[in-house]
């Protein structure tokens, strides 16, 4: 039965196509942003037909943390975080190339963290919860040579959390699973790897990667629901490789 929907960076990209899938399901989606304000306002009004919020929320700040918890209508009952800086959106959070480092790990880890602790006592207490991490394949799966480091880190952290989570939960009636997409079309992979190249280069690396294209964010939210599903409980704990295959031989894209 369709509940509640906690979607972290919800305002583009993963995020929103997360947000449109929870939302024609029927749940109800609480989704935050950090500065896209109106791309957020925009998302939220077109499925204005539905139960759909948006709420501001800097992952790496407590006091965002705190005002994001006060202004939530009710419980959750599925949470995913979504949000998160990468290799090029942490050069708007931070300026100098240990100031973003630090933050990809404040914000991505840390920040993911701390907003679990915070939702995961109110499922304990209701009996009820699933939670959906996003991490990536580089990390959580695999890594690449010349990728930033502390990204990488920080994505590999997430998908310890997962792995950590469902193992203390063990006996508890709480689900989490962790997502590692591939190369999805999003602004985020834009920034961070295409935007960069030259028209040539940007299809030569498309058809290097399995299936010869980018995955599209509503296939990564079409999983993420099924992992909310009764079905998917044999999958507990499981960190999914959701690469179309990258993660198992990242060497595609040196040949690229």
């Amino acid at each position: 039965m369709p509940g509640t929907a906690l979607v972290t960076g919800g305002s583009s990209g993963i995020g929103a196509a997360l947000v449109r899938a929870f939302a024609e399901t029927g749940h109800a989606v609480w989704f935050t942003y950090n500065r896209g304000k109106s791309r957020a306002e925009e998302l939220a009004s077109s499925l204005a037909d539905r139960d759909v919020r948006a709420f501001q929320l800097d992952l790496g700040d407590w006091e965002s943390h705190r005002q994001l918890l006060t202004d939530l209508p009710g419980p959750v009952d599925i949470l995913v975080s979504n949000a998160g800086l990468g290799s090029k959106t942490v050069e708007h959070y931070a300026e100098t190339a240990q100031e973003q480092d630090a933050a990809l790990l404040h914000v991505n880890a840390t920040g993911t963290l701390r907003l679990t602790q915070a939702i995961l006592p109110q499922m304990r207490q209701r009996g009820f919860g699933k939670i959906v991490i996003i991490s990536s394949v580089g990390g959580g799966i695999t890594q690449f040579p010349g990728f930033r480091l502390a990204d990488g880190m920080s994505k590999a952290a997430l998908a310890h959390l997962g792995r950590q989570l469902a193992a203390e939960m063990a006996h508890e009636p709480i689900d989490v699973f962790t997502v590692c997409p591939g190369a999805v079309d999003t602004p985020m992979f834009r920034q961070s790897t295409l935007d960069h190249l030259s028209v040539q280069d940007r299809a030569a690396l498309i058809s290097s990667l399995p299936d010869q294209r980018l995955i599209e964010p509503e296939e990564i939210a079409e999983l993420v629901l099924w992992l909310c599903s009764p079905a998917a409980r044999v999958l507990r704990g499981a960190v999914l490789d959701a690469s179309l295959g990258l993660g198992t031989n990242p060497g595609l894209l040196d040949k690229g």
